[in-house]
C-alpha cells in the first residue's frame, strides 16, 4: 500500500452540535451528517462568493464526530477566516490542522486509518487519508502520481489550474460531478449556480490537453481566437477550462504555436462547438 503526501492541502476541522448544519449552508454540496472515516465517499463542495466564483473547493467527510475539509493552501487562510465569520453564534470549533495534520492519496489497495472515499460523480479517485504528521514517515513525497490521475480524467483542483474568485463551479464541471446539490436551501453564490444550470448558460468546460510543451497558464488557441488557458501540465498533459464555442475544429487547437490534442472527459455531457444563448459572466 503507496500513500501520496499531498503538501498542498490544508486540513480544517469543524466540530461541535452545529457543525453540519454550518457547511451544509454555505457550500455547493451535500455534506454527510454522519460517518466514521472508513472509507464512505466523502463529499464535493466549493465556497462561492455572492457572484458565483469559487473561493475554495475541497471534499469533506465525517469522522470522530466532526467535519474534515481540505482546501489548498493558497486559499487556506481567507477560508479560515470565512468560515468563522459565517460561524456566528453557532456552536462549532473549527480547528486549522496544517501544523498537526497532513492529507495524502492512496489508489490501488484502501488504507487503514482515517479515510474518505474520493469519488466525483463516475470517477474514482481512490482514497484521500488524514493522518498526524508523526505518522507519515512512509509516505511517498510526492504527489505527481495523483496529479497524473487527475489530469488524466479531467479533474481541475484550485491553486493547480485556476486562482480563486475567477471560474464558477460550472466551469469545472461539479454539476457533473456531483459537487452541487440542487435541491438543498440557499447557499453563497446558489442564485448564479441555479440560474447556469437553468437557462444552460455554462460556456466554458473542462477539457483535456496533451502534447503541451508550455507552461500552465499558456492560452489554447482555436480559430484564431482564445479559448482558455492549461492548467498544471504532468507529463505532457493538462486540463483547460474552455470555450466550447470556439472549438469548431478540434484538429486545429494549439498551444504556444505548437499543434496539441483537445479531448473531452468520460464523464462530460458536453461538445465541442456548443453555444450559449445567454452569456454567463
Amino acid at each position: 500500500m503507496t500513500i501520496h503526501l499531498r503538501s498542498d492541502r490544508v486540513l480544517f476541522r469543524f466540530s461541535g452540535p452545529d457543525a453540519h448544519r454550518l457547511i451544509n449552508d454555505v457550500v455547493t454540496g451535500e455534506i454527510p451528517a454522519t460517518g466514521n472515516g472508513e472509507g464512505e465517499v466523502a463529499a464535493a463542495w466549493a465556497l462561492l462568493s455572492p457572484q458565483g466564483k469559487i473561493l475554495a473547493e475541497g471534499l469533506a467527510g465525517h469522522a470522530q464526530d466532526a467535519l474534515w475539509l481540505d482546501v489548498h493552501e493558497s486559499v487556506a487562510d481567507d477560508f479560515f477566516k470565512r468560515m468563522k465569520m459565517y460561524r456566528l453564534r453557532a456552536k462549532v470549533d473549527i480547528d486549522d490542522l496544517r501544523e498537526t495534520h497532513r492529507v495524502g492519496f492512496a489508489q490501488d489497495v484502501e488504507p487503514e486509518g482515517l479515510r474518505h472515499t474520493d469519488r466525483l460523480g463516475p470517477i474514482d479517485m481512490g482514497w484521500r487519508v488524514i493522518a498526524p504528521i508523526e505518522a507519515i514517515a512512509d509516505w511517498v513525497q510526492d504527489d505527481t502520481a495523483y496529479h497524473q490521475e487527475r489530469i488524466g480524467v479531467g479533474i481541475l483542483h484550485q491553486g493547480n489550474d485556476f486562482p480563486a474568485n475567477d471560474t464558477f463551479a460550472h466551469d469545472i464541471g461539479m454539476d457533473i460531478l456531483d459537487g452541487i446539490d440542487f435541491v438543498k436551501g440557499c447557499y453563497v453564490g446558489q442564485e448564479v449556480v441555479s440560474r447556469m444550470k437553468h437557462r444552460g448558460t455554462a460556456r466554458r468546460r473542462p477539457v483535456i490537453v496533451s502534447g503541451i510543451d508550455a507552461p500552465a497558464g499558456t492560452a489554447v488557441i482555436a480559430g484564431g481566437r482564445e479559448a482558455g488557458t492549461i492548467g498544471q501540465v504532468v507529463n505532457g498533459t493538462a486540463v483547460a477550462i474552455l470555450r466550447l464555442d470556439r472549438i469548431t475544429d478540434v484538429a486545429a487547437a494549439t498551444v504556444d504555436g505548437k499543434p496539441v490534442t483537445l479531448a473531452l472527459p468520460i464523464w462530460a455531457t458536453y461538445q465541442f462547438g456548443e453555444a450559449v444563448t445567454e452569456d454567463a459572466e
